[in-house]
């Protein structure tokens, strides 16, 4: 009798033991569980951002057709164009009774010109107004770095298919209907991590740093290179500033873009990819030849 309460004792303090792990595998599991369906969430939420396009970017339709990358060493030959003439009456003082549209400060390519270039290039020809106009400008303020319009319009192209980016245009004014902003500079999806630098007013991110508008400025080179074509406040939604800010950085320590090697370290200095590198002097070169 004593031996078989021993026994049953034992069974029951037994049990315990068993209970203690069945529970402990329950909450392990439990919280598992959510774990994965957090990361199921966040994994969500991330792959919803789509970055601008980049140098891994398939061509798009309707666009150039680029020569093979192994068969360009150097950069396009400096593409020339026709600045539109002055208004001689833009000077004038207006009347009591007239209303005049502001003209233009800066210089601007010609109309026929774009309208020409602009269908043999396929690029839409308020982009390529931006890219001329800061050609005209360098052309004054730096001549020495020979900046030419394709440079600009190859960095255009991979970095925001000139502004047409996420189904957006370039309003009459050139500034994007849709802001084109790019996946938050966090160290992940390779990309370095920066951490905000401009309080969100141009990327709306106060956490992290976006490459902003068609030619994907990060906002501290923004605050560095950023300047207006007509004057006032630069705004990197708009194709002139923007295309005006990248000329401004591609020239910066004395470079000639005529120089290959200067080129080359232009755009690296814009992208450290070579792949980036390539295809911009692809689509550079097929706009300068397509314009000639």
């Amino acid at each position: 009798m004593g031996s078989r309460r021993a026994t049953g004792t034992g069974r029951r303090r037994s049990r315990g033991p068993v209970i203690v792990v069945c529970v402990t595998l329950s909450l392990c599991l439990l919280v598992t569980g959510g774990v994965f369906y957090l990361v199921g969430r966040v994994s969500d939420a991330l792959n919803e951002w789509s970055p601008p396009a980049g140098p891994t970017a398939e061509p798009q339709a309707g666009t150039i057709e680029t020569p093979p990358h192994d068969q360009l060493t150097g950069p396009p030959d400096r593409s020339e164009l026709t600045a539109a003439a002055a208004d001689p009456d833009a000077s004038g003082e207006p009347g009591a009774d007239e209303r005049h549209t502001p003209e233009p400060t800066a210089p601007r390519a010609e109309g026929a010109w774009v309208e020409r270039v602009a269908e043999a290039t396929t690029i839409p020809g308020r982009a390529l107004e931006g890219y001329a106009s800061a050609q005209l400008v360098m052309a004054e303020d730096q001549p020495s770095c020979q900046l030419s319009w394709p440079t600009l319009a190859g960095i255009g192209m991979v970095e925001s298919i000139h502004g047409t980016y996420a189904g957006g245009e370039l309003g009459p004014d050139g500034t994007t209907t849709v802001d084109i902003i790019g996946i938050p500079l966090d160290g992940t999806n390779n990309t370095r991590a920066i951490p905000d630098t401009d309080g969100g007013r141009y990327d709306g991110d106060t956490e992290w740093d976006r490459a902003i508008g068609p030619m994907q400025f990060i906002p501290t080179t923004w605050g560095r290179w950023g300047a207006s074509l007509e004057g006032g406040d630069p705004d990197p939604h708009n194709i002139d500033d923007a295309a005006l800010a990248a000329a401004r950085y591609l020239c910066a320590e004395g470079r000639d873009l005529t120089d290959a090697a200067d080129w080359e370290a232009a755009i690296l200095e814009y992208n450290q990819s070579r792949e980036y590198v390539n295809d911009v002097l692809a689509y550079a070169h097929a706009y300068a030849d397509a314009s000639a």
